[in-house]
């Protein structure tokens, strides 16, 4: 599928011509772009996009009811994470941001990942078994280490490829820049997935950037961008598997990196310690959700007759067993007050060890019992 893409110059479009397969009722309005996938990969995009979009919703109750600490949601970006994993191969090496959860429920999302959402830096270290860099948090500081990993797979003649997501607002920062330019200089095979949901916490899109796109500034390090409608799982998939081939490809044959621009939209707070009712209006939240991409990816299902409601029953039931034994594991594991010492330095400070000398103090003469009374 992806060399035909390829042929039919994919990727060779202006930064504004919007990449979209499905309308928003689900209609195909690029048949000759449709991906020829099997029916069960088709349902199996479709359950994961769905277990990621419940995953959002149980995570979002636990941290209400304190059970987890501040969370990034997802909801509405579930078809630019799925479709864009499901175009990769599984050895891949992805690095996100923060708010890619569905790229991991289509990794295989260890359990453990739900830990460092409580607090415990052991669900950071489970990602590395799928080939996942860990989560990071200061924003677009990721995005130079992907360079540097997929650099160095094309010096080993490593046939795999650097992905890297990260948000609109990461535009704004030198780490993207900076890592762009190398990634043209050096023809590192990445792909820059560029998750553009209109808002960078409190910032319209339109205030990140004079650039009428953000797709057109790869120009600026000399390789491809464009554009897709982030809300379509086929889309994302197309373009992504392109800028997959492109990027394994001898230099001769082009630039290997690709930046790729996937419009969407975030539906609920940037994340759970946000209020978005100060800065955005519920009509445009509700006029994205026309567009939601769980809808719009069910209804062409349902046209080629791949499910029906029997399947999508039983799948949900399914998802909810899964992700309560998701939580029950998680939340079995008790926490050590100390461990939040041994990810601070290579080698420990002597005021740091004085730090975790004295806390070991408190909790020996005191219990832990101690530690909650202080708060």
């Amino acid at each position: 599928m992806s060399g035909d893409v390829l042929e039919r110059g994919l990727l060779d479009r202006a930064p504004d011509d919007r990449i979209r397969i499905l309308d928003a009722d689900g209609t195909v309005v690029a048949p000759e772009l449709e991906p020829a996938l099997e029916t069960e990969t088709l349902r199996s995009m479709y359950r994961d996009m769905r277990f990621a979009r419940q995953f959002d919703e149980r995570m979002i109750s636990l941290q209400r009811q304190g059970r987890m600490g501040t969370y990034s949601s997802l909801a509405g970006q579930e078809g630019s994470q799925i479709g864009s994993t499901y175009a990769l191969a599984d050895d891949d090496m992805l690095s996100f941001q923060y708010r890619e959860h569905g790229a991991l429920v289509a990794r295989g999302l260890p359990w453990e990942y739900l830990l460092y959402w409580m607090g415990h830096e052991d669900g950071n270290a489970a990602l590395t078994d799928i080939e996942v860099f860990p989560l990071n948090i200061s924003i677009a500081s990721h995005i130079p280490h992907s360079v540097g990993w997929a650099w160095a797979a094309k010096l080993n003649d490593d046939d795999r490829v650097g992905v890297v997501h990260f948000g609109d607002g990461s535009t704004s920062e030198g780490d993207f820049h900076e890592a762009m330019n190398f990634a043209g200089v050096f023809d590192t095979p990445n792909i820059f997935f560029c998750n553009n949901n209109q808002w960078a916490i409190s910032i319209p899109r339109e205030r990140q950037t004079a650039s009428a796109t953000i797709a057109q500034k790869a120009d600026a390090y000399g390789f491809e961008g464009v554009q897709v409608d982030g809300m379509d799982p086929l889309a994302t998939y197309v373009v992504t598997a392109a800028a997959r081939e492109k990027a394994l490809e001898a230099a001769d044959d082009g630039p290997r990196p690709t930046l790729i621009e996937a419009v969407q939209y975030r539906y609920g707070a940037h994340t759970t310690a946000d209020d978005p009712s100060v800065y955005r209006d519920d009509d445009e939240v509700e006029e994205w959700r026309e567009r939601d991409p769980i809808d719009r990816f069910e209804a062409y299902l349902r046209e080629k007759g791949a499910l029906d409601d029997d399947w999508i029953d039983t799948i949900d039931t399914e998802i909810d067993d899964t992700l309560a034994t998701l939580v029950d594991r998680a939340e079995a594991v008790e926490g050590d007050p100390s461990e939040m010492f041994e990810y601070v330095y290579a080698e420990p400070t002597e005021r740091l060890e004085e730090q975790r000398d004295s806390l070991a103090d408190l909790r020996e003469r005191h219990g832990d019992d101690a530690l909650l009374e202080d708060e």
